[in-house]
């Protein structure tokens, strides 16, 4: 069994967890790689595949989207999963990671397209000296810093269960 685990990232946090989701795989003796949607390598040479994108604006990144759409065919073909990272914080109309609302745009037309498993949204993770120039400035408004505040919020233990769930799926035995 080989696994590979794309994704596409900004600033990093969304790396960070696909690199935690493909280790958690070998820890459990299942041959897996994380590398950027940008440096895939063919998918003809993996069994099961994970992706997963940061969300800015309710939308997967363009070259996630783009790999997605361009690698339809193979994708469709066996075992995928899609993550999204991106809420920081859940507000008074969001109250779970679980909710329809944070769903990118993008999810639907892949649900169709590539038949994916499951499809999880993660919390993400905000370190303001690694924002660009646009979110720098978003942060210096006002109600910025509320929007986009600062902190690690992913959940490290969620992300295994999930993982855990795809290993499962698998058939992969779990670690004794």
């Amino acid at each position: 069994m080989k696994v590979i685990v794309l994704y596409a990232s900004r600033y990093g946090s969304t790396k960070e967890i696909a690199e935690f989701i493909a280790e958690t795989f070998r820890r459990q003796g299942v041959a897996a790689d994380a590398r950027s949607v940008g440096a895939a390598p063919r998918l003809d040479d993996y069994d099961a595949v994970v992706i997963g994108s940061a969300v800015y604006m309710g939308h997967w990144m363009g070259d996630a989207v783009e790999f997605v759409r361009q690698n339809r065919a193979a994708l469709a073909d066996r075992p995928v999963w899609l993550f999204s990272s991106g809420p920081l914080q859940l507000g008074q109309e969001v109250t779970s990671t679980e909710d329809p609302g944070l769903e990118p745009k993008e999810i639907g037309e892949f649900r169709e397209a590539i038949h994916p498993r499951d499809h999880r949204v993660f919390f993400g993770a905000l370190d303001p000296a690694k924002l660009g120039f646009s979110h720098r400035l978003i942060r210096k408004l006002p109600a910025g810093r509320d929007l986009l505040p600062e902190g690690d919020f992913r959940n490290w233990d969620d992300i295994e269960a999930w993982t855990g769930g795809i290993l499962r799926a698998l058939a992969v035995p779990a670690e004794s």
